[in-house]
Formats: C-alpha cells, structure tokens, sequence
C-alpha cells in the first residue's frame, strides 16, 4: 500500500505518514555536487567498484565461514541524488507494516508533507557522507540493494591521501559484509523489519505516559552524557518502546561492529594500506568543523561511530576466545543475537550461549 499523498490522493491510516515522493525530490534538490573528476577517473571507479564488490564478498566469506555456495553478486554504483532515492524507497519498504493509531485525514496530510521535507533534508545532508550500504529492503524486488556512492568514495579517498584501490576494496568489504549477513542468515531481514514495525507501531500513550516523572532523570543524564541525544531519547521513552529500542540498538551495533572486523580481519593480503586506511579514516570520523558537529549529534551519527567501536570491539573479544565459528553463533536465532548489556560484557554472552 502507498504512503504518499500523490499515491492515494490522501494520506493512508497505514504505515508511517510521509510524503515520500517528497522526500526524495527535497534529497535530490538539496544534495551538494560531488567532487570534481575527469571522466576516466569516474569510469575506472564505477567499473572497479561495481566489481570489487563481489570479490571482497569473497573474501568475507572466507573470513566469516559465511554464505558458501551462494552467488557473487556486483554493486549498485550510484551518485547523490540516486543514493537518496535508493534510501526513501527502502525507508518506506521498511515502515510499511507499522500500524500506527488512526489520525484525522487533515492532520496526517499535513504531517506526511513535513515530514517528507524533513527526511529530505536529512538524506542531503546524509547523502554526501555515505560512502555505500546493504538495504535489505530494497531494489526492484524488494529482496535487498548494496549501494555504493561513488562520488563519497572518490572524495574520502582523495581527503585520506590512500590508494583509490586499496580504499574502494576496504569499502566494499565492509558493505559485502552487511550483504552477507543479511543473506547468509535466513531469519535477519524478518526480524529486524519485525523490530522496527513493533517500535513504530507503540501507542504514544504508551510513551508518554509518567513522562513528568522520567522527565528529571532525563535532563540529568543529557546532562551527564554531554549532550548525547540518544540518552535522551530513551529515558523519554516508555518501558516496551525501551525495551524494543534496546534490542535494535544492540542489533545494529552488532551489525555495524562484525562489518568492521571484518573489513580489517581481510588483512594486509586484500587490502595492503588497511592500518594506514583505518587509522586515517577514523580520525576523519571523529573531524569535522562545529556545524558538521552538531548536525552529526542531532542525527545520530555520532551515536552509530560508537556503535562501530562497540561492536567491533565485542566481536573481536568473541572471535579470540571462541574462534569464528563461536562467534556465528549469534546467527544461530534471535534468542542468541547479544543483549546491549552483554555487548559490553562479552563474557557474559558466552556465557549464556555457550556454558
């Protein structure tokens, strides 16, 4: 069912209420234009990029013990405007099963088209920093997308000063790894789309309910967490939608983390400037003049760079203690996939997943 106003000539009871056509003409009117190159450099990126991705899943795949047999597919490569798009399109594959309460038809049109000229703002901005991603809900089909921007990748490599091949390889190993774990384990996709439509589809009531009371403890702990939203996002929030919120924190943390450990783990074999690149570039996460600062707080990027940190870090204490094949346990089901806590406490996991 469509979410768009210009769909059903109204907004629908179903799903989230964004005008997302809107959205994506506001990402495509407000996206920066990408770095200057000549027309060699941008064909030799695109044709090595859309190729590099099959062959880092490769290598992932020997890293992981992931995905045997299954076939090497290439890259989507695309500019800004494309990558928006791309991203409204899963966005709103991925929201369509949220049964939210009944709005009155007038307000929710109203909503639908604020809210899709803020999502475009935020995937302009977005736009010229993301250098790929693994949807896995989109493409034609529905049945998942790896993407990789090959203007952010050529203007990340360029600001890095590495080889254009070394960083597109190390790119593309860590979007093949979103790609496999998405594919290679059979029950992801449903439950984190699952995830995502319960946080979505909770009564406000729920939440708002004794926000008086959490209210003081929430500008204590923003207090305390200098300035992070995402603390105050959750103390403001009700205990199910918390609890909803933890489990898809703790799951995309895992997510992002394996995908960085992965991307090193492929060695100096794969990608012979890696320690150089990984230093560079996570220097360059943490950069930024004062604006790209506070827009990357209030969006949340700075909470996924914590996530990788985290992540990466609970993998690497996995994989060093029970091997690969112990870490992939966590695919075994949603029961096994580690609660936040345990992502600061590897032990504790192995704990209970493996006595």
């Amino acid at each position: 069912m469509g979410l768009t106003i210009e769909d059903t000539g109204a907004a629908t009871e179903q799903g989230l209420p964004v005008d997302w056509r809107l959205a994506a003409r506001t990402a495509a009117r407000l996206a920066s234009p990408g770095p200057e190159a000549t027309l060699a450099e941008a064909t030799e990126l695109v044709a090595r990029l859309r190729s590099d991705a099959a062959v880092a899943e490769g290598h992932v795949r020997e890293v992981t013990g992931l995905g045997a047999g299954m076939p090497l597919l290439p890259a989507d490569v695309v500019d800004r405007p494309a990558w928006a798009l791309a991203a409204v399109e899963g966005m709103r594959s991925l929201t369509d099963g949220a049964r939210l309460p009944a709005t009155p038809r007038l307000a929710r049109a109203v909503t639908s088209r604020t809210a899709g000229l803020q999502i475009g703002g935020v995937l302009a901005y977005l736009g010229g920093r993301v250098l790929g991603q693994y949807d896995p809900f989109g493409g034609p089909d529905d049945g998942g997308r790896l993407l990789l921007v090959a203007p952010n990748v050529h203007a990340a490599q360029q600001a890095l000063d590495v080889p254009s091949a070394d960083f597109g390889m190390w790119v593309c190993l860590h979007e093949a790894t979103h790609r496999l774990q998405f594919t290679a384990v059979p029950w992801l996709r449903a439950h984190f789309a699952g995830e995502v439509g319960r946080l979505l589809s909770i009564s406000p009531s729920e939440s708002v309910g004794g926000l008086a009371e959490r209210l003081p403890d929430a500008v204590r702990a923003l207090r305390d967490s200098r300035g992070d939203a995402l603390a105050l996002v959750e103390l403001l929030q009700g205990p199910e939608q918390r609890r909803v919120l933890d489990r898809l924190l703790a799951l995309t943390t895992l997510l992002e983390g394996h995908a960085d450990h992965v991307m090193d783990a492929a060695g100096p074999e794969v990608v012979p400037g890696v320690e150089t690149i990984r230093r560079r570039f996570t220097a360059r996460r943490r950069g930024g003049g004062l604006v790209d600062r506070v827009l990357r707080a209030l969006l949340g990027v700075d909470a996924k760079v914590k996530q990788y940190a985290v992540g990466a870090a609970f993998t690497r204490h996995v994989v060093l203690a029970a091997g690969m094949d112990g870490f992939n346990t966590v695919w075994t089901s949603p029961e096994t996939l580690p609660l936040r806590s345990e992502l600061e406490d590897p032990g504790a996991w192995l704990a209970r997943v493996r006595p």
